[in-house]
């Protein structure tokens, strides 16, 4: 595998290295960002619908006043979500580029100083001044590769994909359609609300153990208790909104 210098030319790694490369594939999840996004759709789909609709239950209205008060509420609430999706990645990418370009006019205004910040660095990793004072020289040789080096190791920022925003807003919207869907598909089937609402609380406390599960799997933590904490949020938000308005509507 060929190697970018930054300047345009290719350069080889050494062959043995590359051999142990080719040899070698690690198995990292590398979806993060998609997951993320799911997860933020899915929970606040599942949870926010369910507590709406526990709360108009509560307040005695019928299946069809819940079932298309839920309806607008997912289709508000799957705008809003994605286009703070939208929102919050547009921000990510602008920020970078200012990011950018500001390393940018520093390694060609003051480079000194710039490369006593890598020199830093270094250190920082154990490396001593005989060691990195070749890479140093190296990157300053090398005006793209330094600035890709400052970006990410003195930041610690990564080039976001141009098409994030809309591929983060596109993936919360539909993830909070969905999760939206199951606390109000059994008010389709149930003519009677308090019947739905009890059907309601079965499948939705079911989906989020479930997706609890999944969570945990997905981001490294402990499943059982990822999905317990999960189905948990959704049954108080649930309690407390048919709670509250049954105080209010007896």
């Amino acid at each position: 595998m060929a190697a970018n210098d930054g300047r345009g030319q290719a350069r080889t790694l050494d062959p043995e290295k590359q051999t142990l490369l080719n040899q070698h594939t690690e198995k990292h999840f590398t979806a993060g960002e998609i997951v993320r996004d799911i997860i933020i759709g899915v929970s606040d789909g599942l949870t926010v619908p369910f507590a709406l609709a526990a709360g108009l239950s509560g307040a005695n209205a019928t299946s069809s006043i819940v079932l298309t008060a839920g309806i607008a509420e997912v289709a508000a609430g799957a705008i809003s979500m994605g286009l703070g999706g939208y929102l919050a990645a547009k921000s990510e990418a602008d920020h970078y580029t200012r990011e950018l370009r500001r390393e940018e006019e520093e390694v060609v205004n003051v480079p000194d100083t710039e490369a006593a910040e890598v020199a830093e660095i270094l250190a920082e990793y154990g490396v001593e001044p005989h060691e990195y004072t070749p890479v140093v020289n190296a990157l300053r040789k090398n005006p793209k590769a330094w600035v890709d080096f400052m970006m990410k190791f003195e930041l610690g920022l990564e080039k976001p994909d141009p098409r994030r925003a809309l591929h983060s807003a596109l993936t919360i919207a539909i993830a909070y359609v969905l999760g939206g869907s199951v606390p109000l598909l059994p008010y389709v089937f149930f003519p009677r609300a308090r019947e739905a609402l009890v059907a309601s609380v079965v499948v939705t406390l079911g989906a989020l153990l479930i997706f609890g599960f999944a969570k945990g799997q997905f981001t490294g933590n402990k499943p059982f208790q990822s999905a317990f904490q999960t189905a948990l949020i959704g049954a108080v938000a649930s309690a407390a909104a048919f709670g509250l308005a049954k105080a209010i509507h007896p």
